[in-house]
């Protein structure tokens, strides 16, 4: 079963743009070979890399692997993300595929989202998180304006797109050659009631600045990197 991985982009908002933002580190290792681990974990070690901006270094850094079966595909220097994955239809040879972002890490049970994906038997599944607020919530009192409560950057009650899919080969019919998946693929699919969610509440991050390379490096460095599922621990 392929993992598509989409990892063309620029690491403009990390402050260092001559590297895909999929190779900055987290530990010693890029934040893609984390992602690729995560997969591997659970079984799934064919990996189908969507390559845009310096995409050559990406190639670079994995051609000799022999722990994953990888394929590099050229998608484009600024392709969008739902045309990403449509350049890749002649990789995928089973009937359900993966595709997550390259800059997205959690603990997620991914036998457990295929299992979920199968059961629905809908086109497409993407995992929902619920992530911590960039900004303290602060309560306050509508007669006297006093604030009664302050919590500093709780979990919020809202689910958004946590990056981790799976897809019936039938998303294809849904593209477009340049779509934005989550903005034009997605809302198709929704119309045709073909997209379920599953629920995950455990860790989730997204590396979309240095500020959370910054954190998830102090995570990795401190033990307590929930994501590396592959060493049987919740640590790093």
């Amino acid at each position: 079963m392929e993992v598509v991985i989409l990892c063309g982009g620029r690491g403009t908002r990390m402050g260092y743009d001559e590297l895909p933002k999929a190779l900055f580190l987290i530990g010693d290792k890029p934040i893609l070979w984390h992602i690729m681990n995560i997969y591997s974990y659970y079984g799934f070690k064919n990996f189908v890399l969507c390559l845009g901006y310096n995409g050559n270094k990406i190639r670079e850094y994995f051609l000799n692997t022999k722990e994953w079966d990888v394929k590099f595909c050229d998608t484009g220097l600024d392709t969008n993300t739902g045309g990403r994955i449509k350049r890749i239809k002649d990789y995928i040879k089973t009937e359900h595929f993966f595709v997550t972002y390259g800059d997205g890490l959690a603990d997620i049970n991914l036998k457990k989202l295929l299992s979920f994906h199968k059961a629905h038997n809908k086109t497409a599944t993407l995992a929902a998180v619920k992530p911590s607020s960039p900004f303290g919530i602060v309560d306050i009192d509508k007669r006297t304006n006093l604030v009664t409560n302050f919590e500093e950057k709780p979990i919020v009650d809202h689910w958004i797109n946590g990056g981790f899919f799976v897809f019936n080969k039938d998303i294809f019919k849904y593209m477009e050659e340049n779509d934005v998946l989550e903005k034009d693929t997605f809302s198709r699919v929704v119309k045709d009631e073909e997209l379920c969610a599953y629920k995950h509440a455990g860790f989730w991050e997204c590396m979309d600045t240095y500020k959370d390379n910054l954190r998830l490096n102090l995570l990795m460095k401190k033990g307590e990197a929930p994501w590396v599922v592959w060493k049987g621990e919740k640590n790093g």
